[in-house]
């Protein structure tokens, strides 16, 4: 163990205590930079989430880095939804009420297109639909925002990692401009994230949750990021995450969710994350100054 990885890890043992120097192969500290800011599932506080409405608010207001959820209809169509079941975000039972428990995999691309996925968050956004991930793909683009995309459920849809990889693909979001700052892909798998990165090595990819320190050298080999709860995190653990270098021989970099609290965004900002996700971007923005 070098004495960046050695120092991070007694820091992270000691509640983050020791003060880290800076390594001569790290970026630009964190601690100098304020983190980016992405808007969960567009900007969710303001917006019905993982809409294009959302993802418009979101560039309305100036914030550039959007999140959202890929899923896939029982006709192999992939749509941006969060939940495994329909009923929360749209009229779904109202639609079709025998067919509960309403899973997104049970239903066809033209039912899903059917859905008002809008009235839920306020009369507003009534008729808003699902979008699929190319008509998604499409309003990124022309909003020249950027994208933090989550496989969702991948155990439910074999092969979710490859289809998506084709899609992004032929949209034109796989060239080397779009991998070298616009695309980040995520996952709670880590199986995923690993299937992600060796399909497409290029990309730069996350992983959400908090492995331990003694498997970071594992996760380090297949992902960029790890992207924990905000609620677990401390600065002994990031230093230890920035300590390894990811496999595009880089740190690895640090995104907390879900911070909607300017208090909150101050503490984890003063952990040296890399990244905040939330639902309400300005609020982390003014909080962060």
């Amino acid at each position: 163990m070098h004495a960046r990885v050695a120092a991070a890890t007694t820091a992270a043992l000691l509640g983050g205590a020791v003060v880290i120097l800076p390594s001569p192969h790290a970026r630009a500290g964190s601690q100098s930079t304020r983190p980016v800011i992405v808007s969960h599932r567009g900007a969710s506080g303001y917006a019905p989430e993982n809409t294009l409405a959302a993802i418009d608010k979101a560039a309305a207001m100036g914030f550039s880095w959007v999140e959202n959820d890929v899923q896939r209809t029982r006709d192999g169509e992939l749509v941006v939804l969060h939940d495994s079941t329909l009923a929360r975000t749209t009229n779904v039972e109202q639609l079709y009420p025998d067919r509960a428990p309403w899973k997104v995999k049970d239903f066809t691309a033209a039912e899903v297109a059917r859905l008002d996925a809008g009235s839920w968050f306020g009369p507003r956004y009534a008729g808003t639909r699902v979008p699929t991930l190319k008509q998604y793909m499409n309003r990124v683009s022309y909003n020249h925002q950027k994208l933090v995309l989550e496989i969702k459920n991948p155990g439910l849809y074999p092969g979710i990692e490859r289809q998506t990889l084709k899609l992004l693909s032929n949209e034109g979001w796989l060239d080397p401009a779009h991998l070298r700052s616009s695309l980040i892909v995520q996952s709670f798998s880590a199986d995923s994230v690993r299937t992600v990165h060796d399909l497409r090595p290029g990309i730069k990819t996350a992983f959400l949750g908090r492995p331990s320190i003694a498997q970071l050298p594992e996760y380090a080999r297949f992902t960029d990021q790890i992207n924990p709860d905000h609620t677990g995190l401390s600065s002994g653990y990031v230093s230890a995450v920035h300590s390894f270098d990811g496999p595009h021989g880089t740190p690895m970099r640090v995104f907390a969710w879900t911070v909607n609290d300017a208090d909150v965004a101050r503490r984890v900002a003063g952990f040296g994350v890399d990244g905040i996700i939330t639902n309400v971007p300005d609020v982390v923005r003014r909080a962060l100054g």
